[in-house]
């Protein structure tokens, strides 16, 4: 199984893919967890180009292509072999991320993200996406707070962030199927609580 956690910033989906981690390997589940830009040295070195906050910065495309790179690696290295292993993934963040963040918030045509992120991850979607939803200014405000993890997106515009969440809330919308959309203004308690609602009838 393959679990994604998607989000705006601040949502606080880094901690609860940990929590949820841990929750099945306490039930004996084999579980991977990971998260992108990164999984791979491939990865984590994009991951250090793409968000530091005092990097030189790339265009919109490039922006799209440089993740969706470090994702065909995290894909062919880590998330397939992991799920041919019969383990579970979870994964913070994946492929929607760029649409959310490339597509919504840059600009750039969905469609045609959408084929790079078809070419880049050969088909292979996650089984459950979840999407850790607050208003941005929440968000932003967690962010914000501890100024030394202040990144390069983080440091985008409120009409960015805006963007970005309402294209999470589209994309989810469009695909009810494989989205659970779980209120991230809760306590962390309850937000793992909505979580492991929405994954424990996948996993049994």
């Amino acid at each position: 199984m393959f679990i994604v956690c998607e989000g705006p910033g601040g949502s606080g989906k880094s901690t609860q893919a940990k929590l949820l981690t841990d929750k099945l390997r306490g039930f004996g589940k084999r579980v991977i967890l990971t998260r992108e830009p990164g999984g791979t040295e491939l990865g984590e070195q994009l991951r250090r180009l793409l968000l530091d906050l005092h990097a030189e910065p790339v265009t919109p495309v490039a922006e799209a292509l440089l993740y969706s790179a470090a994702r065909a690696e995290h894909v062919a290295h880590l998330i397939r072999p992991a799920l041919e292993a019969g383990e579970i993934v979870i994964c913070d963040r994946f492929a929607d991320s760029t649409l959310a963040y490339q597509g919504g918030g840059r600009g750039l045509d969905l469609s045609q993200l959408q084929a790079v992120q078809l070419f880049a991850t050969c088909g292979l979607e996650p089984d459950l996406k979840l999407l850790l939803d607050l208003p941005v200014a929440v968000g932003l405000a967690r962010r914000h707070a501890d100024h030394e993890s202040v990144n390069r997106l983080d440091a985008e515009s409120l009409a960015f962030h805006e963007r970005v969440r309402a294209a999470y809330l589209a994309l989810a919308a469009a695909n009810q199927d494989d989205w659970r959309v779980i209120d991230a203004t809760e306590s962390p308690d309850q937000v793992a609580a909505n979580i492991w609602s929405a994954v424990r009838e996948r996993v049994a």
